[in-house]
């Protein structure tokens, strides 16, 4: 991009989950490295976990496609809370007046579906558990729990791709969890190919957990729509919850649904603007 050029920009969030929001529809290109992380900063940028950038479809019914770029300069797969953000903010843009419609991600084509002012529920795809498919080394066939050393203590811990690898804790107590430390730890553990994000729930009922989640490149933030539905999907297959449940994050509360083992995960909640401006390089 021109340095000459202000640069447009939205902000929005989901649930606390915040992103910077470009428009690359008129051919500019993806930030580099060196921008997303001067976007992201809360000090001297825009600040934002992830940036997002709105790109023409690739596939032949989707409205738009969406690339996802972490605070730390990274690309990454998968993004529920962006994909919704990228839904609201299209629909606040016009052009088309469907309540229901697709969009792009690198992870895939998602349906999603208008429930509300600024309420939005996106198909997340099918929960994949393979561990060749989550990235998983050391271990050839599924297992749950896996059974990984961190610094000479055991951690059990499931494991699952949504489009992007998720690990998951069960805690007692979630405000008490060692999200920060255990994150890094797992993050750079040999087991990972290519990292994790690193969630850890508490089950409350049947139908509600508590989740906290370490990203990959971001650390960690009030939302991860992704690593919700990962977080449902393995405790769904321990028979910990039911097949729709409600996820508190710190920054808001998530529903998630996998009707069936075959089915995709479904994401519900909000979406919110929170200013457009510029971005002066």
């Amino acid at each position: 991009m021109p340095a000459s050029r202000a640069l447009r920009l939205s902000k929005m969030h989901g649930a606390g989950n915040d992103f910077v929001v470009l428009d690359l529809r008129n051919g500019l290109q993806p930030p580099s490295p060196q921008l997303s992380r001067a976007l992201a900063d809360r000090h001297t940028g825009v600040g934002c976990d992830q940036i997002l950038t709105i790109e023409p479809p690739r596939s032949a019914h989707a409205v738009a496609s969406y690339r996802i770029w972490n605070a730390d300069g990274s690309a990454a797969q998968q993004c529920g809370n962006g994909a919704r953000c990228i839904a609201a903010w299209l629909a606040r843009e016009g052009g088309f007046d469907d309540a229901q419609f697709a969009l792009d991600s690198p992870a895939g084509t998602h349906a999603v579906t208008r429930v509300g002012a600024m309420h939005y529920h996106v198909a997340m795809g099918v929960p994949q558990f393979a561990p060749q498919a989550i990235g998983l080394q050391g271990f050839e066939r599924e297992q749950d729990p896996y059974l990984l050393d961190v610094d000479g203590t055991p951690f059990a811990i499931g494991a699952v791709s949504m489009g992007n690898p998720h690990a998951l804790i069960e805690v007692d107590a979630i405000a008490d969890a060692p999200v920060a430390a255990i994150g890094v730890a797992l993050q750079a553990h040999r087991a990972f190919a290519d990292s994790v994000n690193v969630g850890f729930a508490q089950v409350l009922a049947r139908d509600a957990i508590a989740l906290r989640v370490f990203e990959r490149g971001a650390g960690e933030t009030l939302a991860c729509g992704s690593g919700a539905c990962a977080a449902v999907a393995i405790l769904i297959r321990r028979g910990r919850v039911e097949r729709t449940v409600s996820v508190r994050l710190p920054g808001g509360e998530l529903q998630v649904a996998w009707p069936a083992d075959e089915a995709q995960v479904t994401l519900s909640g909000p979406a919110t603007f929170v200013f457009e401006g510029e971005f002066l390089q």
